[in-house]
């Protein structure tokens, strides 16, 4: 006895006509008919009564059917569970991240991710906001940690996270590099290197915001893209740099980074991080992650 010739058998048998029967199991009466024969004769039992105008079950037919219902009911609930089982192992949630949050926040909050949804697999694009929110908006992404800024769509949900800390990057043998902080103040006629204000507006008005804060004009002597770049111009001795406290964290020798002091009555300005989704979508991993972002921001935020 054939699984299909069973489901074929049941189609007729709740119906009682071999049209119908047909277009719910999505076959061709004649071949429903060849199923339905074929399993009568493994059987060797007449299942149904057929005439030019009826169809009827037989009591074979019918005490088959009372035995089939509840057998294909399990099999179709267990074909369900391994379906899904195969969509959770399969299930990609996509992240999009700036440079600051996939080096400082993301690695510890994907692992406690793993341990609340192992089965999910999490794809990483580490990219600039300014090409992480245009992927968000067409779907390319399921959630990103961006720089926020003002007039974003009104399509995002935008939750602003935590305020990264500032530090200057200082050849080793600069003079200031055996200091144990820098105020603004101590940058006022050293050259500066800023990231270009195009792909990281941020980063670049930071530096801008502190001098003016300060009454003082940043002498800028370079403009560079990626922070290891940056880094590097800085251990080659090409000027010092304004960065957030992750960079520290990458190889760079002959670099120190020093906290950065704010001047006497104001508020020392830091780069703010933010975490971006589609308003009305509906996503489990993605609330999950939410949720431990929420609960564990103060770990988090120890590490920016």
């Amino acid at each position: 006895m054939e699984l299909e010739q069973l489901r074929c058998f049941v189609a007729v048998a709740e119906e009682l006509h071999f049209g119908r029967a047909a277009q719910k199991v999505g076959l061709l009466p004649a071949s429903l008919g060849r199923h339905v024969r074929l399993l009568e004769e493994s059987l060797g039992s007449q299942l149904l009564s057929r005439t030019t105008r009826s169809v009827a079950l037989t009591e074979d037919g019918v005490a088959l059917l009372e035995a089939a219902r509840p057998i294909l009911a399990r099999l179709d609930g267990l074909a369900e569970r391994f379906r899904a089982s195969q969509r959770r192992r399969t299930q990609i949630f996509r992240i999009g991240a700036i440079d600051s949050a996939a080096a400082g926040l993301l690695p510890m909050l994907l692992q406690d991710f793993r341990d609340v949804l192992p089965d999910v697999t999490t794809q990483l694009f580490e990219d600039k906001s300014i090409r992480l929110i245009p992927k968000l908006l067409s779907g390319g992404l399921d959630l990103a940690f961006i720089r926020p800024r003002a007039g974003m769509s009104r399509n995002l949900v935008v939750e602003q996270l935590l305020y990264e800390t500032a530090v200057v990057a200082v050849p080793t043998m600069h003079r200031l590099a055996e200091r144990g902080n820098v105020s603004v103040s101590d940058l006022k006629e050293q050259p500066l290197i800023v990231p270009d204000r195009r792909s990281r507006p941020h980063s670049y008005d930071l530096t801008l915001m502190l001098f003016a804060e300060a009454g003082l004009h940043p002498r800028i002597s370079q403009v560079a893209d990626e922070k290891q770049t940056i880094v590097s111009m800085v251990a080659a001795g090409i000027g010092l740099s304004i960065v957030p406290r992750w960079t520290s964290t990458l190889a760079a020798s002959g670099v120190r980074f020093l906290p950065l002091q704010g001047e006497v009555g104001q508020p020392m300005q830091k780069l703010p991080l933010a975490v971006a989704w589609m308003k009305a979508v509906r996503d489990p991993s993605r609330d999950a992650m939410l949720n431990l972002l929420r609960r564990n921001l103060t770990k988090y935020a120890a590490l920016a």
